[in-house]
């Protein structure tokens, strides 16, 4: 896949983050966990917790100095399941850290939506993004995922070493074939570390409480479609 060929077929990400969270995005960007958790002065027992084993809650993290944050939980995830779907010698492990080090964007609305009813019952901070601004300035830690990496409900397909590819690298035609709908191939764009200067590549910010919809900020001059 080349990069045109990306930024013509999903102009647009999304990443959804906590509640009252974009204050702390604009100063600090989307960090991965495991940034946040070196942000944050985390180590040991505690970071291990967080960082190497499947989260049941969303945890919540904080440090002097620094603004509250939470680490979503990983609900979705089975130990069970990873130790029948994981390939290529992983243990369940080194999948959520390898989860952990990455900043998630979902490449339709559709992902979106589903993630937002999953967590229907609180307030969720919706960003949009620009995809040719994001990636030109990361290209070298962009990578493409054809599944959802973060779930093994139902069926897991199953994942490894390769499931992570870079843009060129990514074999768009096959899984286009596969599913039978060139939107459908790539699922999951993620940023390697996270992405420091996300707050240059957002075009509109929503907050979605109780199935409302209620925009918090939208680039000046901007009037293409965003949001949930």
């Amino acid at each position: 896949m080349t990069v045109d060929e990306l930024v013509a077929l999903h102009p647009r990400l999304w990443h959804m983050a906590a509640d009252e969270s974009w204050p702390s995005i604009q100063q600090y960007g989307l960090l991965s966990t495991s940034s946040l958790l070196n942000l944050y002065g985390y180590n040991g027992p505690a970071r291990s917790a967080i960082e190497s084993i499947k989260r049941p809650e969303s945890v919540k993290i904080e440090a002097p100095g620094l603004p509250g944050a939470i680490v979503r939980d990983q609900k979705p995830m089975s130990d069970k399941a990873l130790n029948k779907c994981l390939q290529d010698g992983l243990t369940p492990t080194e999948w959520y850290q390898s989860l952990n080090e990455k900043v998630f964007f979902w490449l339709t609305r559709s992902r979106l939506q589903t993630l937002l009813g999953a967590y229907a019952h609180t307030p969720q901070i919706v960003l949009t993004l620009d995809t040719a601004t994001l990636v030109e300035a990361h290209a070298e830690n962009i990578l493409l995922c054809p599944i959802n990496s973060g779930s093994t409900i139902m069926n897991p397909a199953p994942r490894g070493a390769n499931s992570f590819l870079p843009i060129e690298d990514f074999p768009f035609e096959a899984w286009r074939l596969k599913r039978g709908n060139r939107r459908k191939a790539v699922v999951e764009l993620v940023v390697a570390g996270g992405v420091s200067d996300a707050a240059e590549h957002v075009l509109a910010v929503h907050r979605v409480a109780d199935g409302v919809v209620a925009e918090l900020w939208r680039r000046p001059g901007d009037v293409g479609d965003v949001g949930p």
